[in-house]
């Protein structure tokens, strides 16, 4: 059962349940926090329990103030959007995508949910390593950064949509594209999907976070916002109410089930995934908003649990940080 207890300006503070197996989660804070050899720099642990925080730990040169980069975990804050524009009745996922330039081929049959579902079809390399193979290198910091939406719409179908499974940022800021043309922007601007973020998203939940834009005004939801580890678990905390606050309705009814509809299970990570968010095997209707360098938001209902892992970790290293994280999570009792 989860526990509606909501923060006000800070969130409250208690100790680890008598429920709670106290040794491991101090334990496995002590052995990833800092740098360690196993998981690489760990910043920041944020273990919310019943609505209260009884676990935080922070690096060197971080605290509870210190805002970073969230990486791909803001997919998932672009998830929480696009619910937003559905509710005010400005999107519908099962509909073809809104973008111009695919209105006279195949990939006009591209839907939303096609996109936030990661089985657009669209070509794409996900290689942070590879520079001169790699789209997210190139549309990040290369030829496609003063305008990542366009780069991404200008690649070709190397599947037929809805078949096959490819994790792709290009795909988020095309939806992201989409978001600020149905709230009013157009190109530069980026006031109207900016209001929505901080006014109907960010403020209900007492969230202070950053996003960046790029020079068409287009929200890089793939992969930029900064904020506090204990913001990012007040994030972590509206998926864990069902997308309500406190009494009010964040996100539409419903929407935190439309995450968690899992489409296909990632050998890399052994991770689920669902639209725009991930989900943990054997963890009943959890959700993991995941990014690079190990940055993860773990939302776990039937623990009344959220976990906030900030770091920076080599992909090699970032199981040792999934490891270290479940077994926090399996340190708590199931509701």
């Amino acid at each position: 059962m989860v526990t509606s207890r909501f923060p006000a300006a800070q969130w409250e503070m208690g100790p680890l349940g008598g429920d709670v197996d106290a040794e491991t989660v101090q334990a496995q804070i002590a052995d990833t926090i800092g740098e360690h050899e196993a998981t690489d720099i760990t910043q920041a642990v944020l273990v919310v329990h019943r609505g209260k925080v009884v676990a935080e730990a922070y690096g060197p040169d971080t605290d509870a103030e210190t805002p970073l980069i969230s990486w791909s975990m803001a997919k998932s804050i672009t998830h929480a959007l696009v619910g937003i524009a559905q509710m005010d009745g400005l999107l519908d996922v099962s509909k073809p995508a809104a973008v111009d330039a695919w209105k006279n081929d195949a990939r006009s049959q591209i839907t939303l949910q096609h996109l936030l579902d990661m089985r657009s079809g669209l070509s794409w390399n996900e290689d942070y390593v590879d520079g001169d193979s790699s789209d997210v290198i190139e549309m990040l910091f290369g030829s496609g950064k003063d305008d990542v939406a366009a780069y991404a719409v200008s690649l070709p179908l190397a599947d037929e949509p809805d078949s096959k499974w490819l994790y792709s940022s290009g795909t988020t800021n095309i939806v992201t594209r989409i978001l600020g043309d149905a709230y009013g922007d157009t190109h530069g601007s980026s006031s109207g999907i900016e209001r929505v973020l901080q006014q109907r998203l960010f403020a209900p939940i007492g969230m202070q976070a950053t996003a960046r834009f790029d020079a068409a005004g287009t929200f890089i939801g793939s992969s930029y916002v900064f904020a506090t580890a204990r913001d990012y678990a007040r994030f972590g905390y509206l998926y864990l109410q069902d997308g309500n606050w406190n009494g009010t309705q964040v996100l539409p009814a419903g929407w935190v089930d439309h995450a968690q509809v899992q489409t296909v299970v990632d050998d890399e990570t052994s991770l689920g995934y669902g639209a725009h968010w991930w989900t943990l095997p054997g963890e009943e209707d959890s959700l993991v908003a995941s990014g690079y360098e190990g940055q993860q938001i773990y939302v776990l209902p039937k623990r009344d649990l959220v976990i906030v892992r900030l770091g920076k970790t080599v992909a090699e290293k970032r199981g040792a940080v999934r490891a270290s994280l479940l077994a926090i999570a399996q340190a708590f009792p199931l509701s």
